[in-house]
C-alpha cells in the first residue's frame, strides 16, 4: 500500500504555500526540504528557514497511511508542476528514498528523517490576540511594505514595526530615507505591544493573505508572532532591536499644500523617470501658481520635462527627491487623490490621503 495517494493539485497547492521561504542552498541540507506529515485526516506541509515557519494543511483529496518525511522542496515542486493536471500521484517509501509515481512517470527522491526537521518552538506566552479580516491586513501591509529597508546594516530597518496601541493596529516601515505609516481601528482594545517583523515574513504574509473578509488571527508573544488564516499558519521570530521613533520624523510645520490626482502625477513621473540618472534617480519638482513641473536628466545630458496643472497658490518651490520613492507610494495606493504637504527645500514632504488620518508617507529631499 502506498504512503500516500492524492490528486496533483491537492499536493501542489499546500506545497506552493510553504516553498517561498525554503532556502535552496543552505549549510543545513534539511532546510532545503519540506516536512510532509500525514496524521489521520490531516496532510500538512511545513517549511522553515529557522526565522520563519509556514505550515499548510489539507483535509481532503488524499488517502494513505500516517507518515512523516522530508524531501527537497524545489525538486518536489518542479516534478508536481510538470505532471498533468488532475493526475493521481502516489508516494512510496523505498529504503530512505521517496518513490513518486504519476501515470507512467516515476521519480526517486532522497529523503532526510522527519525527526531532524527543525520546527520552531512555539511561544505560548501571548501578549495579545488580534482578529481582523484578511483583506484589511493585506491592504495595510500594501501601504507600508515597500518602504522597508533591504539588506541595511541597521538590521532593525529590514522589517516592519508592528504596534498595538489601544484600539489601533499601527504598521511602520522605513529605510532611513522615507517612511510609511498605516493604521487601522480594531474591534478590541490592547495594551501597547511593539515588535519588528522580518522583511521576509512580511513579503510572504502579503503574498498569502486573501483579499477577503475571512478572518486572520494574530497572536503576539514576546519573541514571535503567529498568523493563522484559512489552512495556513505562519510563525515568525521577531527582530531584536529598537525601531526609530517614527513620530519625530513626521513634519509638523509644512505649509505648502498641494492636492493632486494620483494617476495623473504617477503617469507624469513614470514618463520623466525614463531619462532619470540610473544611479541617483533624482527628480526636480518645481511648484509655481497652479503648475508643477517635473524635471529629470541623466549623465548623457538628456532631459525630460513634464508639466501638470494643479490647484496650488502657495509660495514657489524647487525641490529634489529620489523619483523611485515617489513612484512607490503612487503605485501602491489605490486612491483617486493625494495631498502633498511641502515645507522648504530642506524639509521632508508629507503625503496624505485626503480626510484619512490612518496613512502618512514621508520622503526626505535630495540635493540635485
Amino acid at each position: 500500500m502506498p504512503l500516500l495517494q492524492a490528486e496533483r493539485d491537492a499536493l501542489l497547492k499546500p506545497l506552493a504555500t510553504v516553498t517561498g521561504i525554503v532556502e535552496r542552498r543552505h549549510t543545513l541540507p534539511i532546510l532545503s526540504n519540506v516536512l510532509i506529515r500525514k496524521q489521520g485526516d490531516s496532510l500538512a506541509f511545513t517549511g522553515t528557514d529557522l526565522e520563519i515557519q509556514i505550515a499548510s494543511e489539507q483535509s481532503e483529496g488524499f488517502s494513505g497511511e500516517d507518515f512523516a518525511i522530508t524531501v527537497s522542496a524545489k525538486k518536489l515542486s518542479d516534478i508536481l508542476r510538470a505532471i498533468p493536471d488532475r493526475a493521481v500521484v502516489t508516494f512510496e517509501d523505498n529504503e530512505g528514498r521517496l518513490t513518486l509515481k504519476a501515470g507512467k512517470s516515476r521519480f526517486q527522491l532522497q529523503t532526510l528523517p522527519a525527526g531532524d526537521f527543525p520546527t520552531l518552538a512555539v511561544d505560548n506566552n501571548l501578549r495579545a490576540t488580534i482578529r481582523m479580516p484578511q483583506g484589511q491586513l493585506k491592504a495595510l501591509l500594501g501601504r507600508v511594505q515597500f518602504a522597508m529597508a533591504h539588506q541595511d546594516i541597521r538590521y532593525y530597518l529590514n522589517g516592519l514595526f508592528f504596534v498595538t496601541d489601544g484600539n489601533l493596529l499601527k504598521l511602520v516601515a522605513t529605510d532611513g530615507h522615507r517612511l510609511s505609516f498605516a493604521s487601522a481601528e480594531l474591534d478590541a482594545s490592547f495594551d501597547k505591544n511593539e515588535v519588528i517583523l522580518p522583511r521576509k515574513t512580511i513579503l510572504e504574509l502579503y503574498k498569502l493573505l486573501a483579499e477577503s473578509d475571512d478572518e486572520v488571527t494574530i497572536d503576539i508573544a514576546s519573541n514571535q508572532v503567529r498568523f493563522a488564516f484559512g489552512n495556513i499558519v505562519i510563525h515568525s521570530k521577531v527582530v531584536d532591536g529598537k525601531f526609530p521613533d517614527y513620530q519625530r520624523v513626521i513634519p509638523q510645520n509644512n505649509d505648502k499644500f498641494l492636492k493632486i490626482e494620483r494617476q495623473t502625477l504617477l503617469s507624469a513621473l513614470q514618463r520623466a523617470a525614463i531619462l532619470s540618472n540610473e544611479k541617483f534617480r533624482g527628480v526636480r519638482l518645481v511648484l509655481t501658481d497652479n503648475t508643477i513641473r517635473i524635471l529629470c536628466n541623466n549623465n548623457e545630458q538628456e532631459e525630460a520635462q513634464e508639466e501638470v496643472e494643479i490647484d496650488y497658490t502657495g509660495a514657489p518651490l524647487d525641490i529634489g527627491f529620489n523619483i523611485q520613492y515617489l513612484l512607490d507610494v503612487l503605485t501602491n495606493l489605490q486612491v483617486e487623490t493625494l495631498d502633498f504637504v511641502f515645507g522648504d527645500v530642506t524639509s521632508s514632504v508629507l503625503v496624505n490621503i485626503p480626510d484619512n488620518e490612518h496613512f502618512k508617507y514621508i520622503v526626505m529631499p535630495m540635493r540635485i
